[in-house]
């Protein structure tokens, strides 16, 4: 096991990832459960406040995640100070991410529906950073050959081809796949070929006068969404606590 670690993630410089990763789930895992003890007025953990102003944890994250990612930047892979920055970069953006809804929304929406969009970008930046880890390139780089690497043309054609499919999957409406597609092809390939969702820039573009195909448009993703909603709600409800009973009216997290 040792060798396999020192092979595969010390070797080629993915500690810091590593423990950027680590700290960034760990961050937004406590995070949510410490928010989540303020609201049920449980515990010795209170929102912070100065002056009467209410301090969001976004707040220290923004400041971590700048002095993580500068102090990345200037350091090496393979040093001390990239592994510190490292983590001190995966807290400021768990922090950050953890209220992703509230920067989006410019409001405070972490216990609405609204605020479900935090875990679920948490859920999907894990994802990629794992697969990242894993040894997964953008856009099918990995998938090539040295010797392809080599050959600009045949380089170039990869990326554009690649980046075509997730483009498209993304002006049909299929925001997860194609952000998965940057790093899976394939993924981004299945969401270029299937039907766009009802509401999408290509729906509105190409189906204005294809009325079965607006038709199975609608069908399809209702399906879809009548299948797999729940299950993600269900996910999001686990982890965030959205329909935690609360009683009286629940603070906002600090």
């Amino acid at each position: 096991m040792g060798h396999w670690f020192s092979r595969n993630i010390v070797e080629p410089g993915k500690l810091p990832m590593l423990l950027a990763l680590t700290s960034f789930v760990l961050t937004f895992l406590v995070t949510r459960t410490v928010v989540r003890l303020i609201r049920a007025g449980k515990g010795p953990f209170r929102n912070v406040s100065s002056g009467g102003l209410h301090i969001h944890h976004v707040v220290p994250g923004v400041v971590l995640t700048v002095l993580g990612g500068f102090g990345a930047v200037a350091s090496d892979r393979h040093g001390v100070g990239a592994c510190v920055f490292a983590v001190l970069f995966g807290v400021g953006a768990g922090l950050v991410l953890d209220e992703f809804a509230l920067i989006l929304h410019l409001d405070d929406v972490y216990w609405t529906d609204e605020g479900r969009k935090s875990v679920e970008v948490v859920v999907l930046t894990a994802a990629l950073m794992g697969l990242t880890l894993s040894g997964f390139s953008p856009l099918g780089v990995d998938d090539m050959t040295a010797d392809e690497r080599q050959d600009r043309a045949t380089f170039i054609l990869t990326l554009a081809v690649n980046f075509l499919f997730v483009l498209i999957a993304l002006v049909k409406g299929k925001f997860r796949m194609a952000v998965l597609g940057t790093l899976i092809p394939f993924v981004a390939i299945v969401g270029a070929v299937r039907l766009a969702r009802p509401g999408s820039w290509w729906s509105r573009r190409f189906y204005g006068r294809r009325h079965k195909a607006r038709a199975r448009s609608r069908i399809r993703t209702y399906r879809h969404d009548k299948r797999w909603t729940k299950v993600r709600r269900r996910l999001q409800d686990l982890i965030g606590g959205f329909q935690e009973r609360v009683p009286g009216r629940g603070s906002t997290p600090s």
